[in-house]
């Protein structure tokens, strides 16, 4: 069965996916491989660290030109199908039909109520628990976080959805609540109401460095931009926020020195 819930694979979609895998390899140290064609049908490569697969790299496809390059994050469901309509019927969009992707499994693009983009995922059976794994080292994901029109609805909305547990709320003043999220008894995420300055809601993803200084570094040498930071968190952590050099955003995260 298949964990309902889960964030389970990244994606980059951009337009020029040499250029991109030659920058994340440089900053974060993924190295890279084809894999085959992507759902989309265009070609498909895979971002690994130490252990293996974390990501996926493809070019923008045809049905969604226009769009600006950017990071996608997977959740888990065991019925595409089911879940894209469930989403349709609480205020949602489907952005893309639930479709195969060969050798793989099936998925759907999908919005929540408040625009925010995701794919769900259920994988071929032979593949089923093969997910990214929850791994505190560098290369790997770290942490999700939505920055929405309405925070408190937003939790709501996905609690409801893939019955994650509201874990700690942090008050941050004029800006609201951020509220971590939780499952499989850890906390994986953050939401919260997105300031003016950001145009519309979206999902972030945070991954892990050895270093986030010396990942800066490289990361402005190798083309790409700071937005934010480095800056220390909560915790003690530190953390840089950044545009790649083709404009996706992400963000870098290191332990406490």
């Amino acid at each position: 069965m298949t964990a309902t819930g889960r964030f389970t694979w990244y994606e980059l979609m951009t337009t020029d996916t040499a250029a991109a895998a030659d920058f994340y390899g440089k900053v974060i140290g993924w190295t890279h491989a084809p894999a085959g064609p992507s759902g989309a049908g265009t070609p498909y490569t895979v971002f690994s660290a130490a252990d293996g697969g974390v990501a996926g790299l493809m070019a923008i496809p045809d049905e969604a030109k226009g769009q600006p390059p950017g990071w996608i994050g997977y959740i888990s469901v065991e019925d595409v199908d089911a879940f894209a309509r469930k989403f349709a019927d609480a205020g949602g969009q489907v952005h893309r039909p639930a479709a195969d992707i060969p050798d793989v499994g099936r998925f759907a693009v999908v919005a929540d109520p408040q625009g925010a983009v995701v794919c769900l995922f259920k994988p071929l059976p032979r593949l089923d628990g093969a997910e990214v794994p929850s791994k505190d080292a560098p290369g790997y994901p770290s942490w999700r976080e939505l920055m929405t029109t309405d925070g408190p609805k937003a939790v709501g909305f996905y609690t409801a959805m893939f019955g994650w547990d509201r874990s700690t709320g942090h008050d941050m003043g004029p800006m609201g609540v951020y509220q971590l999220f939780a499952y499989d008894g850890a906390d994986r995420g953050g939401i919260m109401t997105r300031p003016p300055q950001m145009p519309v809601s979206h999902w972030g993803y945070v991954f892990q460095v050895e270093s986030v200084k010396a990942a800066a570094e490289r990361l402005t040498a190798a083309g790409g931009t700071i937005t934010n930071g480095p800056m220390e968190v909560p915790g003690g952590d530190h953390v840089v926020q950044a545009r790649d050099p083709q404009g996706a955003h992400f963000s870098l995260q290191s332990h406490k020195p």
